[in-house]
C-alpha cells in the first residue's frame, strides 16, 4: 500500500512536469492582464470570470461566492476541507516607474513580470495547477482540496469577513501569500497618519510650497515625491535655492530632479518601491529623500512640519527614532509611505495635508498602547516645533503566531523539505495575511527564503523556475495533508 501511495505521488509531480508546467508561465501572464487594483470593477469581473472558465478547463469546480471565488478538488463525500488561500487584487502602480508595462503580462528572460506576478497571482496560479495535478494523477484523497481567491487583500480587506458570514470555513487553511518554509509570526499592520492645515506660518522666504505628494500606498515603499514650489511676485529667480538643493547629496539610491517652470520649481526625487512589511530594506524612500534635501528651505507651515517629521520618523527602518521596541522578531519595521491631499487612514482629514506612515509591529505592545506611544511622538514632535499637527490611524491590527512545534508546522516544514531537499528555519514576517482573518489557517510560501521579494515594487516579477518549484513543494504539501487523516488540533503540538 505504502509502494502504490509512493508511486501516485511521483505521479503528481511528474503530472505536473508534463501537463502543468508548459502552461504555468502563459497563465500567470494571463491572470497580470487583469488590472485588478481597488476600484477597477470591471478587471475584476473579468478576471473572476477567467477564473471560473480555467478552473473548468482543468476538470475542477467552480463557484461564484460573491467576493470570494472558490475552485474545488472534490474528495469523498462528506470529507473535511483542506483550504488554500490567495487573492487575485494587486497594488496600484505608477506606470512611470516601470520598464515594463505593468498589466501587460510581459514573459521574458525566464520571467514573467506585471503588477500582481509575485502578490499574488503567481500562488494563485500554482495552485490552480497543483490541484489539477493531483487531479489527474495523485493518490487517493482524504479531504476535499478547496481554493478560496479574495478581492481586496490589498485594500478594503473585507472579503473573507464577507464570505465567512454565507460559508463555513474550511476545516484547515495554508495561505499562499508569503514565505516558505512556514510563517510561524505576523507583525501588526499600524498606520499612524499626522495631518496639518496647509497653511504657512512664515511668509519671509520668496517662495511658497504649492503642492506636494509622494507615494503610492502605506505597504508600498514610496518611489516618486514630488515638491511644487512658487515664486510669490515680481521676475522670479531660483539660481541660488537650485545651487543649495543639487548641493546636497541625496540619498544612497534615491535620485533628485529639478526642474524651473517659469514662477514654479519642481523638486523631483525617485527612489525605488518595495513591499513595506516583506523587502523594506530593499527599498529607496524617495519621500524621506525628499524630506532632507529641501531640509532649512521651505517657509514654516504644514508642509514644512510634515516634511520636518517624515526626516524624523524615517532616520531609521526599525523606528528607533520614534522610541519604538526592538527586542521581539526582529523589532519594529516602519516605512513613511505617502504625503498628500488624500488621506484614506484619516478621512475626517480629506483636503489637508497628510502623511501616512506604515508600521509593521511586533509582540507584545499591542494597538492601543502603539497608538499612545505613537500620538505622544507626535505631540511632543510639535510642540518643539510649535507646530499644529494631529495624529490619528489605524492600530486594530494584532500580531499573529504559531507553535514552532505545532503539528501543521512541523507536517508543512518536512514537506518543504522533502521537495527542496532543503532545511530552512521557520519565518516570521512582517507582511500580514489572510492567516489573520481566515480561521484555522497559517501562512505557507511562496516565496523562497533568501530572495528579495519584488511583491509591490515596479518591474514586479518571479522567475518561472520558481513557479515550477514552489508548485511542486504546494503538491508535496497536499499529497500529505489531503490524503492522510485529519490532523487532530493542528495548531497544538
Amino acid at each position: 500500500m505504502i509502494a502504490l501511495l509512493l508511486l501516485a505521488a511521483a505521479g503528481a509531480h511528474a503530472r505536473y512536469d508534463e501537463a502543468a508546467a508548459p502552461r504555468a508561465a502563459e497563465l500567470l501572464a494571463q491572470s497580470v492582464r487583469f488590472a485588478t487594483v481597488a476600484g477597477n470593477e470591471a478587471a475584476h469581473a473579468a478576471q473572476k470570470d477567467w477564473l471560473l472558465r480555467t478552473a473548468g478547463a482543468l476538470g475542477l469546480t467552480a463557484r461564484d461566492a460573491g467576493a470570494v471565488t472558490e475552485i474545488e478538488l472534490p474528495g469523498p463525500p462528506g470529507a473535511p476541507v483542506l483550504g488554500l488561500m490567495v487573492h487575485g487584487d494587486v497594488q496600484p502602480v505608477d506606470e512611470k516607474a516601470w520598464t515594463v508595462p505593468p498589466f501587460a503580462g510581459v514573459v521574458r528572460d525566464g520571467r514573467v513580470w506585471g503588477r500582481g506576478a509575485a502578490d499574488d497571482k503567481g500562488p494563485m496560479v500554482q495552485a490552480l495547477l497543483a490541484m489539477s495535478a493531483l487531479k489527474e494523477a495523485g493518490p487517493p484523497r482524504t479531504h476535499t482540496v478547496r481554493l478560496l481567491i479574495g478581492s481586496d487583500e490589498e485594500s478594503g480587506s473585507n472579503d473573507v469577513k464577507q464570505y465567512l458570514a454565507k460559508h463555513a470555513p474550511p476545516d484547515l487553511s495554508l495561505v499562499l501569500d508569503s514565505e516558505f518554509p512556514v510563517v510561524v509570526g505576523e507583525k501588526a499592520w499600524d498606520g499612524l497618519t499626522v495631518s496639518a492645515d496647509p497653511v504657512e506660518r512664515d511668509t519671509g522666504r520668496p517662495w511658497t510650497v504649492s503642492a506636494i505628494e509622494a507615494g503610492l500606498a502605506p505597504s508600498i515603499v514610496p518611489d516618486r515625491a514630488r515638491l511644487m514650489l512658487r515664486w510669490r511676485a515680481g521676475e522670479p529667480d531660483w539660481k541660488q535655492l537650485i545651487a543649495r538643493l543639487v548641493g546636497k547629496t541625496p540619498p544612497a539610491g534615491t535620485r533628485l530632479e529639478i526642474t524651473p517652470r517659469g514662477p514654479e520649481l519642481e523638486v523631483l526625487v525617485h527612489g525605488r518601491a518595495a513591499h513595506a512589511g516583506v523587502n523594506l530594506q530593499g527599498g529607496r524612500n524617495a519621500l524621506v529623500a525628499l524630506a532632507r534635501i529641501v531640509e532649512g528651505e521651505l517657509p514654516a507651515g504644514g508642509a514644512d512640519d510634515l516634511l520636518a517629521f517624515a526626516r524624523f520618523a524615517g532616520e531609521d527602518l526599525r523606528g528607533a527614532s520614534l522610541g519604538l521596541p526592538q527586542d521581539r522578531w526582529g523589532g519594529y519595521a516602519v516605512n513613511v509611505a505617502t504625503l498628500g491631499t488624500h488621506a484614506a487612514l484619516a478621512p475626517a482629514e480629506e483636503g489637508k495635508l497628510t502623511l501616512v506612515i506604515n508600521l509593521r509591529r511586533p509582540p507584545p505592545i499591542t494597538g492601543p498602547q502603539a497608538r499612545d506611544r505613537l500620538f505622544d511622538a507626535v505631540a511632543a514632535f510639535a510642540a518643539r516645533r510649535g507646530a499644529a499637527l494631529r495624529a490619528g490611524g489605524y492600530f486594530q491590527d494584532e500580531p499573529l503566531a504559531f507553535d514552532r512545534d505545532a503539528k501543521i508546522v512541523r507536517r508543512l516544514m518536512s514537506a518543504y523539505r522533502r521537495a527542496t531537499g532543503e532545511d530552512a528555519p521557520p519565518a516570521i514576517s512582517g507582511g500580514g495575511t489572510y492567516a489573520k482573518r481566515l480561521p484555522r489557517s497559517i501562512a505557507f510560501g511562496m516565496w523562497f527564503p533568501g530572495k528579495p521579494y519584488p511583491g509591490h515594487d515596479s518591474d514586479e516579477q518571479v522567475p518561472i523556475a520558481d513557479l515550477h518549484r514552489g508548485a511542486h513543494v504546494l503538491i508535496e504539501a497536499l499529497l500529505d495533508l489531503a490524503s492522510a487523516p485529519p490532523l487532530d488540533h493542528p495548531f497544538a503540538p
